[in-house]
C-alpha cells in the first residue's frame, strides 16, 4: 500500500513554468506605467513643447531725484585751490618730507635746498652786527666823556682857565665822538639790514606750504637741481603739486540751449564714476560768465555740501540739475521695475522671475510710483531678471527664451 501511495506521487511543473512568464508581464506593465507617467510629468513641464521666445527687463535701483532732474551733465572734480610748489632760489634739493597723500599746514617746510653758503652768510652778518653793536657802545663812552670835558671847557673859558686851543681841541674832540656814534648807528642798520637779508636768502632755500593741502604729486627728488622757471631746462621747477581738498568742485559744461534751467544755488546730486552707488549732494556755485564757442557750452561749477575724503580731484563726475533739494527719505536708492511686467492675480500683483530658462511667478509688493518706474518692496531684488513680453503666454515654469537685443 506505501509503494502504491507513493508512485502516485507527481510534481506539477507547469506551474513552475508560468510563474515567471507572469512575473515578467507584470514588470513589463510597470514600466509602461511608470513611462507613461514620466512622459506626462515631462509634457506638463514643456521638455517637448517649443521655448517661448520672451523679453526681459532687469529689476534695477532708482534714486527718487531722477524723478525731478531737470538736466544732466558731465564733468570732473577739479581744486579750485591748487599750486606748483617751487623755489625763489637755485640750489641741489637736499631734504623732501612729505610723500603724496599726506597732509601739509600753511608755512610747514616740505622741502629744503642745499644751504650751507647761505647759512655762512647769516652767521656773517649777524657777527657784523655783534661787532657794530660794540663799537657803538664804546663811541657811545667816548661821547660821553668828550661831552663831559666840552661842557666843562665851556664855563672854563669864559673865567679864563684854559686857553682857546685847549677849548677847541675839546670842541673838536666831541664833534668826532658824535660823528663816531651817528657812524656806528648807521653801521647797526646795515649790518641788520644785511642780517635780515641774509636771513631772506635762507627762507628762500626752505621750501613752505602755501596753504593747508594735500600732496597730489612730487614732482622732484633728493639730489635734483631746483631752478626758478624760466632757468635751465633740464633743471626742476615744481617740486610738490598740492591741492586744497575743501575747495573741490564739480566742473560741468551745460550747453546753451539748457543754460535757462541752471541758476546759483540750484541744488545738485553728484554722481562719481568711481562711486556709482554713492551719491553726493551738491549746489550750483558759480556759471562762469563766457562761453566755449567751440562746443557752444557754458561752463558751471558744483559745489560739494558734505565732504568726503574718497573725492579726489580729475574724478570723472556727473551732475544732476534738480528742480528742488531732494529730502532724507529722498537719498536712499530703490528696487524699480517696468510696470508693463507686472501681472494682477486676483488683486496681487507678480512677476515671472527668470531663472535659468523658465519662467517662475513671484509674488511681489508694490511700492510708490518713480517716474516711469514703480518700486517693489518685496519679492525680488535689484540684478534680477523678469519677463516683459508676451505675458498673456506666460505660465509658472514655462521653458523661455530671451530674445536678444
Amino acid at each position: 500500500m506505501a509503494n502504491e501511495d507513493l508512485s502516485k506521487l507527481k510534481i506539477d511543473k507547469t506551474s513552475e513554468i508560468l510563474r515567471p512568464q507572469k512575473r515578467r508581464k507584470l514588470i513589463y506593465a510597470a514600466a509602461l506605467i511608470l513611462l507613461v507617467l514620466l512622459l506626462g510629468i515631462l509634457y506638463t513641464k514643456g521638455v517637448f513643447s517649443p521655448a517661448v521666445e520672451v523679453e526681459a527687463v532687469n529689476v534695477t535701483q532708482v534714486y527718487p531725484s531722477q524723478t525731478f532732474t531737470l538736466l544732466n551733465a558731465s564733468g570732473y572734480v577739479v581744486a579750485q585751490r591748487k599750486a606748483a610748489v617751487a623755489s625763489k632760489a637755485t640750489g641741489r634739493l637736499v631734504a623732501l618730507m612729505v610723500e603724496e597723500g599726506g597732509s601739509v599746514k600753511k608755512g610747514e617746510v616740505i622741502a629744503r635746498l642745499e644751504n650751507d653758503d647761505v647759512i655762512a652768510a647769516k652767521d656773517q652778518a649777524a657777527a657784523n652786527l655783534n661787532a657794530a653793536r660794540h663799537n657803538l657802545e664804546q663811541a657811545k663812552a667816548d661821547l660821553q666823556e668828550a661831552t663831559i670835558t666840552f661842557n666843562r671847557y665851556k664855563e672854563l673859558i669864559g673865567q679864563g682857565y684854559v686857553s682857546q686851543a685847549e677849548y677847541d681841541a675839546a670842541e673838536a674832540r666831541f664833534k668826532r665822538s658824535s660823528a663816531a656814534a651817528a657812524s656806528f648807528e648807521a653801521a647797526i642798520k646795515a649790518s641788520a639790514a644785511a642780517l635780515k637779508g641774509a636771513y631772506v636768502s635762507l627762507e628762500y632755500t626752505l621750501i613752505r606750504a602755501p596753504f593747508d593741502a594735500v600732496v597730489l604729486t612730487k614732482n622732484a627728488d633728493i639730489g635734483d637741481i631746483v631752478t626758478p622757471l624760466g632757468a635751465a631746462a633740464n633743471a626742476k621747477a615744481a617740486v610738490v603739486t598740492i591741492a586744497d581738498m575743501d575747495s573741490l568742485q564739480v566742473e560741468v559744461d551745460v550747453s546753451e540751449s539748457s543754460l535757462n534751467q541752471v541758476k546759483i544755488g540750484q541744488p545738485c546730486e553728484i554722481l562719481l564714476d568711481a562711486f556709482p552707488d554713492s551719491r553726493f549732494r551738491g549746489v550750483v556755485h558759480m556759471i562762469v560768465p563766457t562761453a566755449d564757442r567751440t562746443k557752444a557750452t557754458v561752463l558751471v561749477k558744483i559745489r560739494f555740501i558734505d565732504k568726503d575724503s574718497r573725492i579726489l580731484p580729475e574724478m570723472s563726475a556727473k551732475a544732476a540739475f534738480l528742480s528742488r533739494e531732494v529730502t532724507s527719505d529722498e537719498q536712499k536708492a530703490r528696487t524699480a521695475v517696468n510696470p508693463a511686467a507686472l501681472i494682477d492675480r486676483n488683486g496681487n500683483k507678480a512677476v515671472f522671475l527668470i531663472k535659468e530658462n523658465r519662467v517662475v511667478e513671484t509674488p511681489v509688493t508694490m511700492g510708490e510710483k518713480l517716474g516711469d518706474m514703480v518700486e517693489i518692496l518685496s519679492g525680488v531684488k535689484s540684478g534680477d531678471r523678469v519677463a516683459l513680453k508676451p505675458l498673456n503666454k506666460m505660465k509658472n515654469g514655462l521653458r523661455i527664451k530671451v530674445a536678444e537685443k
